[in-house]
């Protein structure tokens, strides 16, 4: 029975793809640029099945913006129907022959992957018994520093208080939502340098919601604050705009919506349409493809803001345990954003802030374990 065991771990075979949607309400509505405010996100996971109840988990989001048309039962869909029959049978440490597999019978399908690759590495980490920085490098970094995202607001009082309250648990770098009304978004920003101080880190993210005049215009009276990057203002096929935006003012530009692949980073990097990328685990394909993403970015002199949707600890593990085994610098990205915004998590012991920074777990896999009790709470049908 004891080498049977052992036999099993070694060489383990995916025997189910389980899929579980769920609606993870928001503690307050969340607004930025492009539509109306959300009340709560869209969660889906993926747990892979080797038998012995092991078993691991990825998350994505059908966040539904430019750069994403996703549906929970879309994303269904293509798992069960698509990726499971490619699933079933395969060893989990096959995860780079898997990918490929998997990008070939769906191109572009990153949100559908993203949770498949991240369940592949929980699974990998579990039966071996090791955190999933150990796979991709081993530990560079204990805690990872974060950022506070501020949104949008009914009153820049509300926007202060926010601010206040995170730089009183030591957040020092902040990213300031715009795109809407461009005489709030520059008072607003005046506001918070005023009342934070010089020291600050400042910038601001459009989310795709401008046009180049209006970016334009708005950066140019934004240069006097010292912003460290502006992201995203414009729509995200306009590279050229990007590019022009670029050349015409000081503020460092930050992409976005416009990176979802590699080869949208090359094509970024050639034009010199932006200077650092946010990334995120649905968007970019999970771990698997962030880790290429930020390979590339290093290489082509580009900062990396490790960032993320709104998601639970399992998503944001993703992000955290990439940043932890990444032996270069890294800006003090918002990937743990949910872990403020969600109303509920999926975990047993949700992962915590200790003040601006996330300490990256030692047990294997991500980490954490599923809470079916919470679970079968926010479940839907997809």
């Amino acid at each position: 029975m004891e080498k049977s065991a052992e036999a099993h771990r070694l060489s383990p075979k995916i025997t189910r793809v389980e899929t579980i949607p769920l609606r993870v309400p928001l503690r307050t509505p969340f607004k930025i640029a492009n539509g109306s405010p959300r009340e709560s996100v869209e969660v889906l996971l993926v747990r892979l099945h080797v038998g012995d109840g092991i078993s691991g988990v990825g998350e994505t989001q059908a966040w539904r913006r430019q750069g994403s048309a996703e549906t929970l039962a879309g994303l269904c869909a293509v798992i069960e129907h698509h990726f499971a029959p490619r699933l079933i049978g395969q060893s989990p440490f096959a995860l780079a022959s898997i990918m490929h597999n998997l990008e070939q019978a769906i191109y572009h399908s990153l949100y559908a992957q993203a949770a498949v690759a991240d369940a592949l590495y929980d699974l990998q980490g579990k039966l071996l018994g090791v955190p999933v920085y150990e796979l991709i490098g081993g530990r560079c970094r204990d805690a990872v520093p974060t950022c506070a995202t501020l949104t949008m607001k009914d009153s820049i009082e509300e926007t202060l208080d926010g601010a206040s309250e995170a730089y009183a648990q030591g957040y020092r770098s902040f990213t300031v939502k715009i795109g809407v009304d461009p005489k709030e978004d520059v008072r607003n920003v005046d506001a918070l340098r005023s009342r934070l101080g010089e020291d600050i880190i400042i910038r601001v993210d459009a989310n795709a919601g401008m046009h180049f005049d209006s970016a334009l215009a708005v950066l140019k009276k934004l240069e006097p604050f010292g912003i460290d990057a502006a992201e995203q203002l414009l729509p995200i096929w306009d590279l050229d705009g990007m590019a022009e935006l670029a050349r015409r003012v000081d503020i460092p530009l930050m992409a976005d919506e416009s990176v979802a692949t590699d080869y949208d980073l090359i094509d970024i990097i050639k034009r010199r349409a932006a200077n650092a990328i946010h990334t995120k685990v649905a968007k970019n394909g999970g771990l698997w493809g962030m880790r290429k993403l930020w390979t590339i970015a290093e290489a082509g002199g580009i900062r990396i803001f490790p960032g993320n949707h709104p998601s639970t600890s399992i998503g944001t593990a993703s992000a955290l345990h990439l940043a932890a085994a990444w032996p270069g610098p890294l800006l003090d990205g918002p990937f743990p954003i949910g872990l403020s915004v969600l109303a509920e998590d999926v975990v047993t012991e949700p992962m915590r802030m200790e003040g601006h920074r996330v300490r990256v777990p030692e047990r294997p896999g991500w980490g954490y374990t599923l809470d079916e009790e919470r679970i079968r709470k926010l479940r839907v049908d997809a």
